[in-house]
């Protein structure tokens, strides 16, 4: 889009046009260095072995073959190679393929007293060999933890108990939003 021979307009009038810096236009890509370019090599043939290997375990497997390499740049290597490690992701969000789906009835709503809205959450806490899921129900205005489970299964019977409790010991709510915003 610039001609830097055009004959009524200077570069930097171009550039102010077209809304680049001037040292943008005359930025020249360097490309990787050799020794880059060598563990991008090494990267690529020991994923091809374990493609459970992340930026960690990469950087430790070169560091063993000789190199002097810190996981940031294995990381940003193995994602300018668009590789990304095979692991189990958790699966905490899984709908049912014929449930309904009800509009957000809380959006207006002014919540100002405790046991008007509580919640349930849940989330996942990564552990050495997979995932241990945690379901926390709360007090919207307290923002209180009324009772809380962790299991090491998706099983919906720790949630059940964790509401149990929490009803148990401070009573029904008004409504019961099933996540936290």
């Amino acid at each position: 889009m610039i001609e830097p021979d055009h004959p009524e307009l200077s570069i930097v009038r171009q550039c102010e046009l077209v809304s680049i810096s001037r040292s943008g236009f005359y930025y020249q890509p360097a490309g990787e260095t050799p020794l880059n370019l060598e563990l991008m090599r090494l990267i690529d043939r020991q994923f091809l072995e374990t493609p459970w290997y992340g930026s960690r375990q990469m950087a430790r497997h070169l560091r063993r073959a000789g190199y002097s390499v810190g996981r940031k740049r294995i990381r940003r290597l193995m994602a300018k190679m668009g590789l990304e490690p095979i692991y189990q992701r958790p699966r905490t969000t899984v709908p049912h393929p014929e449930r309904q789906i009800y509009p957000y009835l809380l959006r207006e709503l002014v919540i100002q007293r405790p046991n008007q809205v509580w919640c349930a959450d849940i989330t996942y806490i990564p552990m050495q060999r997979g995932f241990l899921y945690l379901v926390a129900v709360m007090d919207w205005v307290t923002r209180k933890v009324l009772s809380w489970r962790v299991s090491n299964t998706m099983d919906a019977d720790f949630c059940i108990e964790a509401l149990e409790e929490a009803l148990e010991r401070f009573g029904r709510p008004e409504i019961f939003n099933k996540t936290a915003t």
